[in-house]
């Protein structure tokens, strides 16, 4: 029998770190190691009085750097309930069975003068020019109630094909993950507006507004002086919005777009 990997203690002891994606119903994405074994892993919340033990099964690659912090890779979604992690389960839509048709040999054809078909759902006559007129008006309308469902069902099941505010300019794309404070302000001008994100314990974050533009700037990292940029957050038309229109990519595949949708304005 194989012997199980060891788990990750050198890359992960006395760092703090983040998950990607993030941990469902846990709102401070940041984490240490307490414990380790071969068959766990015992996380604290270095903000909520919580911790956690994780199967290793769950665990992914560790990114490179911890600039601005450290990245661990979950190979599958999972949610806090009752005290432990459970795997994130999606709901799936089954469609309603076809309408039988009747067996051969018992179909009666319809009594002269009866209605049929589209006549029949109304409860109209099929003859004469207003029954023609009544039906294309019924099929109108049924046309125009199934457009209606796609596109409910589109935005229900895409929700990223809702539409999302558009900020004044795209000056934010020319920014990437190495940008301080001092080079954002060199491409994009002294912020209005300057905050610190408060108590928010070992990793910082910092929120650059830019109202004149319509959206507002997200700098993180360790310690004050290394924070770097992971994003921009739209202010929307009323600047009261608050919404990621850009985010970056850090090694292995990991990127900071659930991070910034779970980010309460500051």
């Amino acid at each position: 029998m194989s012997t199980p990997p060891a788990p990750p203690q050198a890359e992960l002891a006395d760092r703090p770190f983040s998950f990607y994606p993030p941990i469902h119903g846990v709102e401070n994405n940041e984490w240490r190691l307490t414990e380790a074994t071969w068959s766990e892993m015992v996380v604290r919340n270095t903000r909520e009085a919580m911790e956690v033990a994780i199967p290793r099964r769950y665990f992914g690659a560790v990114s490179e750097t911890d600039k601005p912090v450290m990245i661990v890779g979950l190979k599958q979604e999972l949610e806090y309930r009752m005290g432990t992690v459970w795997p994130v389960k999606r709901t799936v839509l089954s469609m309603p069975s076809p309408t039988l048709k009747p067996p051969p040999g018992q179909h009666t054809e319809p009594a002269p003068g009866e209605p049929t078909g589209l006549g029949a759902i109304l409860g109209i006559s099929s003859q004469g020019t207003d029954s023609r007129i009544t039906r294309l008006i019924g099929m109108t309308f049924l046309g125009l109630v199934g457009l209606v469902f796609v596109v409910w069902a589109v935005m229900k099941l895409t929700p990223q094909t809702k539409p999302t505010f558009i900020a004044k300019d795209q000056s934010y794309l020319e920014l990437n993950k190495d940008d301080d404070y001092f080079a954002i302000v060199r491409k994009l001008g002294k912020p209005a507006e300057d905050h610190w994100k408060p108590n928010s314990g070992e990793i910082q974050y910092q929120a650059l507004y830019y109202p004149q533009r319509g959206y507002a700037v997200i700098l993180m990292g360790g310690k004050r002086e290394d924070v770097r940029y992971i994003g921009a957050m739209g202010l929307g038309p009323d600047g009261k919005g608050w919404a990621p229109l850009h985010s970056v990519d850090f090694s292995h595949g990991a990127n900071t777009m659930s991070m910034l949708r779970t980010m309460p304005r500051f």
